[in-house]
Formats: C-alpha cells, sequence, structure tokens
C-alpha cells in the first residue's frame, strides 16, 4: 500500500497500458481518476479499481482539449483535494512513408501524443506545485529514440515527449515534483493490432506474420504486456525512485540494446 492516501490521474486509461496502470496503482493503494474519453472503457476500468477498495471518478477527457484538460485538474482536487500523480498515456498511432503524411496525419498524431502531454502536465502543475511534491510520468516510446521509414510522425512525437519531459523535470524538480517517461517496445495492445496491420501492410505481410517477425527480435524472447510497462511506471511514481526524474526509461524486452 506504498500509495495509500495518494491520488492518481491516468488518462486513456479505458484499455491497454492505461488500464493496466491505472489498477496498478490502485493495487499500491491509490485512489484514481480515470480520465478516458471512450465511456464503455472508462467505466469498466473503474468498476475493477473500486472492487479493489478505492476511491475513483472517472472523468470524460479529451485530451485535445484545455477545457477539458483543466476541468480534469479542478475535478479532481474538488473531490479527492489533491493531485500527487499524472500517468499521461492516452496516443495514437498511425503509420505512413514520409512522401505519404498529410498535414491532417502530422497534426492529430502532435496533437494527442505531444502537445497534449505537456498541456495536461501544465493543468496538475499548481496544485502539485502547492503540495510540494508530486510525480508525472508519460508514456513516450522506444520510437522516440530511433528512426523509422514508415513511423515519421509518431515517433517524432514521441522524442517529444522525452524532450518534455526533460524540460519539467528541470523546471519543476525545486517544486519537488519528479517528472519521468518510458519507453515500451512492441506491447501487444488495441494500437499494436493497428500497428501489425498497418505497418504489414506496408510491407506486404498479414499482421499475424509481421508480429511473430517483431517478436523474434526480442531479447528476452516474447511481446510486452501492458502490465510490464504498468509496473515500471508504478516504481517511478513510488518513493522508491524518489531520487530519478528527467529520465526516458526504456522498458523494451532489451530492443534498444540489439539495436
Amino acid at each position: 500500500m506504498e500509495l495509500k492516501e495518494q491520488v492518481a490521474i491516468v488518462t486513456g486509461a479505458g484499455r491497454g497500458i492505461g488500464r493496466a496502470t491505472a489498477l496498478e496503482l490502485a493495487r499500491m493503494g491509490a485512489d484514481i481518476v480515470v480520465a478516458e474519453v471512450e465511456r464503455a472503457g472508462a467505466e469498466r476500468t473503474a468498476a475493477e479499481a473500486r472492487a479493489l477498495g478505492r476511491r475513483v471518478s472517472v472523468v470524460p477527457t479529451d485530451v485535445t482539449s484545455r477545457k477539458d484538460l483543466a476541468a480534469m485538474a479542478e475535478q479532481t482536487r474538488a473531490e479527492f483535494g489533491r493531485i500527487d500523480i499524472l500517468v499521461n498515456n492516452a496516443g495514437i498511432y498511425r503509420a505512413a512513408a514520409p512522401l505519404e503524411v498529410t498535414e491532417e496525419h502530422w497534426d492529430a498524431i502532435m496533437d494527442i501524443n505531444a502537445k497534449a502531454v505537456f498541456f495536461a502536465s501544465q493543468a496538475v502543475l499548481p496544485a502539485m506545485i502547492a503540495q510540494r511534491r508530486g510525480a508525472i510520468v508519460s508514456l513516450a516510446s522506444m520510437a522516440g529514440k530511433i528512426g523509422s521509414r514508415t513511423n515519421l510522425p509518431y515517433n517524432a512525437s514521441k522524442a517529444a515527449v522525452i524532450s518534455i519531459t526533460k524540460s519539467l523535470a528541470l523546471a519543476h524538480a525545486a517544486d519537488g515534483i519528479r517528472v519521468n517517461c518510458v519507453c515500451p517496445g512492441f506491447v501487444e495492445t488495441d494500437m499494436w493490432t493497428a500497428v501489425a496491420r498497418e505497418q504489414g501492410a506496408l510491407l506486404g505481410q498479414s499482421p499475424e506474420e509481421f508480429t511473430r517477425q517483431r517478436a523474434r527480435q526480442v531479447p528476452l524472447g516474447r511481446m510486452e504486456r501492458p502490465e510490464d510497462v504498468a509496473g515500471a511506471i508504478a516504481f517511478l511514481v513510488s518513493s522508491r525512485a524518489e531520487y530519478i526524474t528527467g529520465q526516458a526509461l526504456s522498458v523494451d524486452g532489451g530492443l534498444i540494446m540489439h539495436g
């Protein structure tokens, strides 16, 4: 119960890594705010977190809306009295060769994957500054550390998350706030289904063959589970990581070192 009496906001907590993270933080004792645009998924995660004995609030949140992000922070403070943890998990994926990338594609990826990470953080920072404590963890990706022939906007958005993390960590270390990000590899989620379908099509492979090929590249020998990422996030928001800030932690089964 390391996070007992702490309050954690998780964006995009209705499924995948966000859901696994919300439930892991709940298991550690945190009360949970499910900030999610998709109602059914949000309610499912909320019910599971409540079953663990936690107080849970569902706040419908479009992370591209500054108004929604302000309401997310205000509602959390009104209901729980504090904000200890923000997990910026919401994100989208779209593949295209560089010459096929449209302005709409670029803007959609950047707005959700990068811009929203900053403005969600900005929305909760006043509460954390007032408390003189807080932890923010954002979802970057191994994509933020490497290049790609078919994912340029996505990779750029995740590199931006790493940069945003470092700047926020520097700006608010003296306020008692730690800011980190995690860089997963090939995680089996709904987003991976889209990755396998779109990338497979670009490479002339079935989604299943694309996934098998990627799994063979992982030094630890298997695809990543949402719980693998949730465990790393839980560590970073805990007191065990109280001397860690500004980091982009690879949680990828060894893919980055493998090259």
